[in-house]
């Protein structure tokens, strides 16, 4: 399966964590804070401390491993953003697709409306079914993190293998 090739199934891993760890963060800090996973581990934005970062992704490692699998599902997730902004456009796109007529495509705005509505309250549960399916794997194997660096003010990476 295209999900479990080793290149995707390391960023959904490291998705996972990602979001784990910030969930773990959230209870000290309140503060906006961002991450973006890659095969080889994450980076987190935010102004954090490193030992803070430590001690919270270790958490989130110890936590996934234990079965949490529900931390692997963040509600500020970029997946969140995009089902919301994709679904309710191509909801109102496809009855105006392919009419050529000016008149019924006025007509047919009320329709569109309609259905970008619904794609808009559909998007709330499918943006977290994606991630919990398709975008993250809580399902960490044998991952370790091996270093966490500081990059520069308000940028930390998180290694792992």
């Amino acid at each position: 399966m295209l999900l479990n090739l080793p290149l995707i199934l390391e960023t959904r891993r490291n998705h996972a964590l990602e979001h784990a760890t910030l969930h773990m963060l959230a209870s000290k800090y309140k503060i906006s804070m961002a991450g973006h996973s890659n095969p080889t581990g994450f980076y987190l934005l935010g102004d954090i401390q490193l030992e803070d970062i430590a001690a919270a992704s270790i958490e989130a490692l110890t936590r996934l491993n234990a079965g949490e699998s529900e931390l692997a599902v963040h509600p500020g997730c970029g997946t969140n953003l995009v089902a919301t902004a994709l679904l309710p456009a191509t909801f109102a796109w496809a009855p105006l697709k392919g009419i050529r007529s000016t008149r019924w495509r006025l007509l047919m705005i009320p329709f569109a409306l309609a259905l970008a509505i619904f794609g808009y309250l559909l998007s709330k549960p499918f943006g977290p079914w994606l991630q919990k399916h398709i975008t993250t794997e809580a399902d960490l194997g044998d991952m370790q993190i091996t270093d966490i660096l500081f990059v520069r003010k308000g940028v930390h990476r998180i290694i792992t293998k």
